[in-house]
């Protein structure tokens, strides 16, 4: 993986940059843009934002095209109008929650980029189409009616016909997932009771298997929706391209504790592999919190967990592409970052306010990783 790092000469912006290549081969970027200037209204800071995004992509990698990007907004029920009509013909899949920045802006972005694919139209994904395989992107899924384990399965129901629209199934195909739950504390273990019982129906079981999945404080901009989904999903894939990850020194099986979701996945392509690592928090392999009330002896826990199942898909620390951090309290932003800067120095970061779906853990952490990984028996990226 190779860091870069640049703050625009046009836009108040700094964007830190992973880029995994191989000689004639796709190139991926995975790039965090973060405002400098924190006394910008939101307007401006959007502005900016956005234009140093553009710049980055023109005249930077010009032959990459954006995939997707995730906005994190401070305050999304104030901000939302703005974006969405910034948002007019965005060539790739847009997430958006609520999240705030903890750097104390009002926005910051994380954008992947890829070289060599082609999109397809489609009323209701994006859809990144290479080699044979096709990425579907869904973002953004969300209800305003009924409770949050209501809301849940229709999204999940909803998600499921979206799939089958283009052949894939949710067993089969799904990658990843992000659950934002808006009152966490609250409504959480409506999402995890119905997610259960949906991904069951589905053929999702502790004698198969889960799906890699971040369940974490996050919200819509509609008060009344206490659950927004968003979905990765993977065509073209044999069964045995997929890797589940479980780090068993370190962790126990999710179901342990009724929670139905992989550690982390890894899939395999003729020429590299993806790892994905769940969100990941201060957990032993008894499911408990270790060193409640710590946040630096949790962080350091954490990223031992998650250069364990790193470690399991033949990565490392040096080989993640992005990294987003949530904290519990804004208050312990300072002595993370010091932190996180000393342990993942170039990775591109993002640091954001967000409840873990447990009081006790303070601090929670997903990445990706991708590491160049010939195998002959499947087909290259």
């Amino acid at each position: 993986m190779k860091y870069t790092h640049f703050i625009s000469d046009l836009y108040n912006v700094d964007a830190q940059v992973a880029r995994f290549a191989i000689a004639d081969k796709p190139t991926e970027y995975h790039v965090m843009f973060q405002v400098t200037r924190r006394n910008m209204p939101f307007a401006e800071q959007l502005s900016q934002i956005q234009g140093a995004f553009r710049e980055f992509n023109t005249t930077r990698i010009s032959s990459a095209k954006p995939v997707f990007v995730r906005y994190f907004l401070s305050d999304v029920a104030n901000q939302i109008e703005l974006l969405q009509k910034s948002l007019n013909n965005t060539p790739c899949a847009v997430s958006i929650v609520e999240q705030a920045p903890l750097n104390g802006t009002k926005v910051a972005l994380w954008g992947v980029f890829q070289t060599d694919f082609e999109l397809e139209s489609s009323p209701d994904a994006f859809i990144a189409k290479h080699n044979g395989y096709s990425h579907i992107w869904n973002t953004y899924l969300h209800s305003s009616q009924g409770s949050s384990a209501e809301q849940t399965q229709k999204l999940l129901s909803d998600y499921v016909e979206l799939l089958r629209k283009h052949n894939v199934t949710l067993a089969d195909n799904c990658m990843r997932t992000w659950f934002y739950v808006r009152d966490i504390d609250i409504n959480y273990a409506g999402v995890v009771k119905t997610r259960r019982e949906m991904f069951e129906k589905e053929g999702l079981t502790t004698s198969t298997h889960f799906v890699a999945s971040t369940g974490i404080g996050g919200s819509h901009a509609d008060a009344k929706c206490s659950v927004v989904l968003d979905a990765y999903a993977l065509k073209g894939l044999k069964p045995a391209q997929i890797q589940y990850l479980q780090a068993k020194d370190n962790f126990n099986r999710t179901s342990d504790y009724g929670v139905t979701f992989e550690r982390g996945t890894a899939i395999h392509y003729g020429d590299r592999t993806h790892v994905i690592v769940s969100g990941t928090a201060s957990i032993n392999n008894k499911g408990e919190v270790v060193c409640p009330g710590d946040v630096s002896r949790q962080a350091d826990r954490m990223l031992e967990n998650v250069d364990a199942l790193l470690n399991e898909a033949k990565a490392s620390v040096s080989d993640v592409a992005s990294v987003i951090i949530y904290l519990r309290d804004i208050a312990d932003y300072a002595n993370i970052k010091a932190w996180a800067d000393y342990r993942l120095p170039d990775v591109p970061k993002v640091f954001v306010q967000a409840k873990v779906c447990r009081p006790g853990w303070l601090i929670e952490m997903e990445c990706e990783a991708i590491i160049e990984d010939p195998n002959p028996e499947f087909v290259d990226f």
